[in-house]
């Protein structure tokens, strides 16, 4: 439940408000060259956007083993992220409450309690991990040639005291053909389970959408192009993609993630007692208004990830 991959492995720990989140890769290769540069504006830009959350976390990533002289060994990478700015009185009044739309009352029915203070681990601060070992990720893909992008497709700015969702579209590029599996290991399915485990992700579709299932077959099928004279294959639309039967054809893998808003806002609130009755509360605490912008980076890292794992 922790642990993304099979061979790139990353396996998350921490809270919201605990001491420090963390996370181990296992599976990197040896001998790439690590930039801690790169890693820092990469977790910077979990903090971008107008209607971002107030809380702000230096968020250095603290490597604990797995490297020597900036370069992998092969062995487990551990890393931490500290929490500092941390505000857990906040939360006190939701000790006993659940909030709607977020995951107090299903996680009290699975594991029988939960970390109130931020959401505990439900919090999208547990995305800080996913960043700092993307990052690690797109280094690796970065040496084959791979390119990672995303751009905000669709962010209405929120009224006053509420807030809002949006689309990110992701392109990768310099993807070889053959990367995926058939069947039960789609690239698509993998990349759409991927996205699907960010934190208010509500959709995901690739290439022409699900505009697409209205074009018909002679429409939607992607024609192919003559043979470059470097032997490079090509089609001449990209309503699939880049992916057929699960595996890469070799185009740029396209795809969208649909998130919805943040579900605290700074009004009166029923929340759900242990009783089963409803008490009203005006939540207090920082939360983000429009997270859009901070997701981008979020929803790259977990590509990076999904193929990483494909690759090496």
């Amino acid at each position: 439940m922790n642990t993304f991959g099979t061979r790139f492995c990353l396996t998350t720990f921490g809270e919201s408000h605990g001491a420090a989140l963390g996370g181990v890769i296992e599976g990197c290769p040896a001998g790439l060259a690590i930039d801690a540069n790169f890693i820092a504006s990469e977790m910077a830009r979990r903090h971008v956007g107008d209607g971002a959350t107030t809380r702000r976390e230096p968020d250095v990533v603290e490597f604990l083993s797995g490297l020597y002289d900036g370069l992998t060994l092969g062995t487990p990478i551990a890393f931490i992220i500290r929490n500092s700015d941390v505000r857990s009185q906040d939360y006190a009044p939701l000790a006993d409450l659940c909030r709607p739309g977020h995951a107090d009352y299903t996680y009290e029915q699975r594991y029988g309690r939960r970390d109130p203070r931020g959401g505990g681990r439900a919090s999208a601060r547990e995305t800080a991990v996913r960043v700092a070992a993307g990052a690690i990720a797109k280094t690796l893909l970065q040496g084959r040639g791979i390119a990672i992008s995303s751009r905000i497709e669709a962010n209405p700015m929120p009224a006053e005291g509420d807030s809002s969702g949006g689309i990110i579209q992701c392109t990768v590029t310099g993807l070889p053909a053959g990367i995926g599996n058939p069947l039960f290991d789609k690239l698509n399915a993998r990349l759409a389970a991927a996205m699907m485990s960010i934190p208010s992700a509500i959709g995901f579709e690739m290439g022409a959408r699900f505009a697409g299932a209205h074009l018909p077959g002679s429409e939607f099928r992607d024609q192919w192009c003559a043979p470059e004279t470097d032997g490079t294959v090509r089609t001449e639309t990209n309503h699939c993609g880049g992916v057929q039967g699960g595996i890469s054809n070799g185009m740029p893998l396209l795809f969208r993630t649909a998130f919805h808003a943040a579900t605290t806002l700074p009004r009166p609130t029923a929340c759900l007692q242990r009783d089963g009755t409803l008490q009203t509360i005006t939540p207090t605490g920082r939360h983000d208004s429009n997270h859009i912008p901070r997701t981008a980076v979020v929803v790259e890292a977990m590509t990076a990830l999904t193929l990483a794992d494909l690759i090496v």
